[in-house]
């Protein structure tokens, strides 16, 4: 059975930093490309950032420069630095495998 389970959400001031988890179970987790998306309630979800099995990593433009995608394969789990967050990053952030298998989200709100 497949499992992701993020945390790390949280309220914080424009500016501010989180650091959000995804960790996967359930999956060969090496092998596969993992995303972070986020959506706000009302507006489709969007693809905030992707990590293949090799590391090489891809932002939306958004995010560039701000957010850092990571993973560690010894603990089966994909992070998301999120600094210099902006109000318009709060979002409900959610991780998926390439096999498109989603964890359940976790909120980010931003305060200006």
């Amino acid at each position: 059975q497949v499992q992701l389970v993020e945390s790390g959400g949280g309220l914080v001031q424009a500016g501010g930093s989180l650091r959000l988890s995804c960790a996967a179970s359930g999956i060969i987790f090496r092998i596969n490309t993992m995303y972070w998306y986020r959506q706000v309630p009302g507006k489709q979800r969007e693809l905030v950032a992707t990590i293949s099995t090799y590391g090489s990593t891809n932002y939306v433009d958004s995010v560039k420069g701000r957010f850092t995608i990571s993973r560690d394969n010894a603990k089966n789990t994909v992070y998301l630095q999120m600094n210099a967050l902006k109000p318009e990053d709060t979002a409900t952030y959610y991780c998926k495998t390439y096999t498109n298998y989603w964890g359940q989200g976790t909120q980010v709100t931003v305060s200006s």
